[in-house]
C-alpha cells in the first residue's frame, strides 16, 4: 500500500490537470451558452411572469400568469454594462450546468485513487446522480420557489406610493443564487454518503438525528416560502427530508454491503 501513495507533486498535478480540463469544458459551455444569451434570459423571465399552481383536482398543475407583476415584468437597466453582465451571468451558469457531469467526472477522477478498486464503479452513478439532484434542486427553485417569491415580494406593499421597477442585474443575481443554492442542497445526499464513507458520522447517528432534520427543514422551508400557508411551507420541507432519508438509506447500504465485504 505505501508504494501506492503519490507524492505530494503527483498529487498537485493531478490536481491542475483535473481543474483545466474542467475549465475548458466549462469555457466551451460558456461560448455556446453565450450565442443563446437571450433566450436563456427570456426563459428566465417565468418566474416574474408566471406562477406554478397546484391543485387535489385535475389538472392538478396550472402555470398561471401573474397579473399583479405586469408592471415589474418590464426590467430596466440602470448602468452601460448592465445588459451585458447580466449575459454573462446568465450564461456562466448555463455553462455549469451544460459543463456539471464532465465537472463531476474530473472531480471522481482525482479522488478515485484514494478508492477501493470495488469502489471506482461506482463512477457512473456519482455522475448521473450529482447532475441529476444538481438540476432537480435548479428546477424546483425555477418553477416553484422564485414563482411564490416573486408573487410576494414584488408586489408587497404596492400601492399608490410604492411601484416596482426591477433593474435586470438584480433581478438576474437574485434569480441565479437562488438556483445555485437549492441545486447545492439537492446534493445532500452526495454529501451524506461521503460524509459517512469518510467516518465523519454514522447512519446511526444521522438516523437517531432525525427528528432534528426534519425541524431544520421546516425552518428553512418557513423562511424561503413567502406564503404563510403551510401546504406552500410542506411542499419545500418534504424534498429536504426526502433527500436526507435517502442520503441515510443510500449510506447504510454502502455500510453493510462495505461490512459484508470485509466480513468474507
Amino acid at each position: 500500500m505505501e508504494s501506492e501513495k503519490m507524492p505530494l507533486t503527483e498529487h498537485l498535478g493531478e490536481l491542475r490537470k483535473r481543474i483545466t480540463i474542467s475549465l475548458i469544458a466549462l469555457l466551451i459551455a460558456f461560448i455556446a451558452a453565450f450565442n443563446y444569451s437571450e433566450e436563456i434570459f427570456r426563459f428566465i423571465m417565468f418566474p416574474l411572469k408566471y406562477t406554478v399552481s397546484f391543485s387535489a383536482k385535475n389538472p392538478f398543475l396550472n402555470i398561471v400568469p401573474q397579473e399583479k407583476l405586469s408592471q415589474a415584468a418590464k426590467l430596466v437597466f440602470l448602468a452601460p454594462a448592465e445588459a451585458f453582465w447580466m449575459s454573462m451571468k446568465i450564461s456562466f451558469v448555463a455553462a455549469l450546468l451544460l459543463a456539471l457531469p464532465i465537472i463531476l467526472y474530473q472531480l471522481w477522477k482525482f479522488i478515485s485513487p484514494g478508492l477501493l478498486a470495488k469502489e471506482k464503479k461506482y463512477v457512473l452513478p456519482f455522475v448521473v446522480a450529482g447532475t441529476g439532484l444538481f438540476l432537480a434542486g435548479a428546477a424546483f427553485c425555477f418553477f416553484i420557489v422564485l414563482p411564490f417569491a416573486m408573487g410576494f415580494l414584488v408586489s408587497y406593499n404596492v400601492g399608490d406610493v410604492l411601484m416596482p421597477m426591477l433593474s435586470v442585474g438584480q433581478y438576474v443575481d437574485f434569480c441565479l443564487k437562488f438556483i445555485l443554492a437549492f441545486g447545492a442542497v439537492f446534493e445532500l445526499p452526495i454529501i451524506i454518503i461521503f460524509l459517512t464513507r469518510m467516518g465523519i458520522v454514522t447512519t446511526r447517528t444521522l438516523a437517531k438525528n432525525r427528528k432534528y432534520a426534519v425541524l431544520v427543514a421546516f425552518i428553512l422551508a418557513a423562511v424561503l416560502t413567502p406564503t404563510p400557508d403551510m401546504f406552500n411551507q410542506t411542499l419545500m420541507a418534504v424534498p429536504i427530508i426526502i433527500l436526507y432519508e435517502v442520503g441515510i438509506f443510500v449510506s447504510w447500504v454502502f455500510v453493510r454491503k462495505k461490512t459484508a465485504d470485509a466480513g468474507q
